[in-house]
């Protein structure tokens, strides 16, 4: 069985350092065997959730499709930055709609028994490990098995050379292990079919 795990960053700036720290991770986890996804968020341009809105409207095209996205991975590899002690709005909004049930899908279906790392980066020297804890805990309530390793690195702009690679070999190898752990856990994973 291939397992595919799904790379997405909780920022959709140009240049993020999220972004290159999370393909570090799935470079892990292709090392293990993993076929990887990487997220592009262009493609999936989501509204603010809003009840009253799926209610009259139903769920918007984007969100369909990342719902499917979702469901089509064993697991995720998603590294985020902190906003103000959080996780990111991009972020928390994506996962909101994809919580919502459609049509005939069992409830959670996006989450239920997906294995996750969670990586996070950060300017400041605590690399966003607090956002990380709103994280762990809002996918743990969906279903979800976040794997115990994460890895917040701080002094975001010190990590990454202007080619994008991690200038220090022991934090990109910290940042793989988080990615080879999390293929390494769905091939014995109970429920690792999508």
């Amino acid at each position: 069985m291939t397992i595919k795990i799904l790379a997405l960053s909780g920022s959709q700036r140009a240049g993020s350092s999220n972004s290159l720290l999370v393909r570090a991770a799935a470079a892990g986890a292709e090392a293990e065997g993993a076929h990887i996804t990487v997220l592009d968020w262009a493609a999936y341009d989501m509204p603010l959730y809003d009840p009253d809105r799926e209610k009259a409207e139903g769920f918007p095209d984007a969100v369909l499709r990342f719902k499917a996205l979702l469901r089509a991975h064993q697991g995720f590899l998603i590294a985020s930055p902190e906003y103000n002690g959080s996780l990111t709005p991009l972020l928390k909004n994506a996962i909101d709609w994809a919580s919502r049930p459609a049509a005939g899908e069992p409830p959670m279906a996006c989450y239920k028994h997906k294995v996750i790392g969670l990586l996070s980066t950060s300017p400041g020297v605590f690399g966003g490990v607090t956002g990380l804890v709103h994280l762990r805990a809002i996918l743990s309530r969906l279903g979800s098995f976040v794997i115990p390793e994460q890895y917040p690195v701080g002094e975001a702009g010190k990590l990454f050379d202007e080619s994008g690679a991690m200038r220090d070999p022991k934090l990109r190898a910290i940042a793989e292990g988080i990615g080879a752990r999390t293929a390494k856990v769905l091939k014995h994973w109970p429920d690792a079919t999508p």
